[in-house]
């Protein structure tokens, strides 16, 4: 089962530890950055490309 997305500008449910899986346009991320969020911060851009992109909980 994939994990659930997180769109750039959303809060996050919870604070962990979050990767870009994808850019929003649909194109792959070359972005391998993890970013540290607490509980309702806001996604941010991708770190490499500045795009807007889908993130995932990786811990």
């Amino acid at each position: 089962m994939a994990n659930k997305q997180y769109k750039t500008g959303e809060k996050a449910p919870a604070t962990g530890t979050y990767k870009v899986d994808q850019l929003v346009n649909g194109k792959k991320s070359q972005d391998k950055n993890e970013i540290n969020l607490s509980e309702g911060d806001q996604f941010p851009p991708s770190t490499t490309e500045s795009e807007a992109a889908y993130w995932v909980k990786i811990s």
